[in-house]
């Protein structure tokens, strides 16, 4: 099996795996993998409440970034990380590194989607993770059923397009940093979830995934819904969704639009606007969310 451009194989399941961040964290403990950890870290919110006991059986290393000191220490046989990002020499070490001390790793296909070919869209691509990461420990079964599940939320939400009211806008609101918001562009999570469904995000125009704007460029292009992440649990400054509502009602040029004045506003977990096991709930909050704002039928 390629990961994001290196060759793994595996003669028997691995048994100590790390993972680097949540999203990768929450995946395994969805395929019923604890047992398998030996460590995990960089938590950004409370785990979802359905793993919160698997959870809690597994040592977390270090609850932020962890150091390449306590990988090793950990004495891993494979390393799992959502991001290709964290694969660096000033933290865990690089791929390259660890593959010369006999320790494979993988990257989340959707961080890498060259390695997907043309076509798949996100969410294909974080199924095929649990494909992979199920024939890696040897779960096709668990991993079969988990793509199943959430193959039947994805399809519903789909089907739900030919129920969408007129042409819809939507502004993903992630974070807002020293003042100026980061919200959603092509190709992330919230732009496939928005085509899925049927609407347009405002600023499917850039071509990053969280870029940082001003506030007069979402005034601009007026959306008819915002969506708010909420980051409360990470702590930092306007990291809560009420902190960001408060924001656009403070804010001169939000505060006069539309979406604003009348609470057009739906509230989702911000940790599931990036790709992970829990997406898909969030796809559900959203097509409830437009649903109850009377953008579908």
């Amino acid at each position: 099996m390629s990961s994001c451009g290196q060759e793994l194989s595996f003669s028997s399941p691995p048994e100590r795996v790390v993972t680097l961040d949540q999203s990768s964290t929450e995946t395994l403990l969805a395929l019923g993998l604890q047992d398998r950890m030996a460590g995990t870290s960089n938590l950004k919110t409370a785990v979802a409440p359905q793993y919160r006991a698997a959870y809690d059986s597994v040592p977390v290393l270090n609850p932020k970034i962890l150091t390449g000191e306590q990988l090793r220490a950990a004495t891993p046989d494979l390393v799992v990380s959502s991001f290709a990002a964290l694969y660096t020499k000033d933290r865990v070490g690089t791929r390259e590194e660890l593959r010369g001390l006999g320790l494979p790793s993988y990257v989340s296909v959707v961080d890498c989607p060259q390695a997907g070919g043309a076509g798949p869209t996100p969410f294909d691509l974080l199924l095929r993770d649990y494909e992979n990461l199920g024939r890696i420990f040897r779960v096709e079964d668990r991993a079969a059923k988990l793509i199943a599940e959430q193959r039947r939320v994805i399809d519903r939400a789909s089907k739900g397009r030919s129920a969408v009211t007129g042409e819809v806008t939507v502004v993903w609101l992630y974070s807002v940093y020293a003042g100026l918001p980061y919200v959603a562009g092509h190709g992330g999570m919230p732009s496939a979830m928005s085509e899925l469904v049927g609407v347009r995000n405002a600023f499917d125009d850039v071509d990053e995934d969280w870029p940082e704007v001003s506030w007069e460029e979402i005034a601009r292009r007026d959306p008819d819904v915002i969506v708010i992440g909420d980051l409360s649990e990470r702590g930092a400054p306007g990291d809560s969704a009420a902190e960001k509502l408060d924001m656009l009602r403070k804010e001169p040029t939000m505060s006069q639009l539309t979406a604003v004045k009348a609470n057009r506003v739906i509230e989702v977990p911000g940790i599931e606007m990036d790709p992970s096991v829990r997406t898909v709930n969030t796809l559900g909050l959203f097509v409830e969310g437009l649903r109850k704002l009377g953008h579908v039928r």
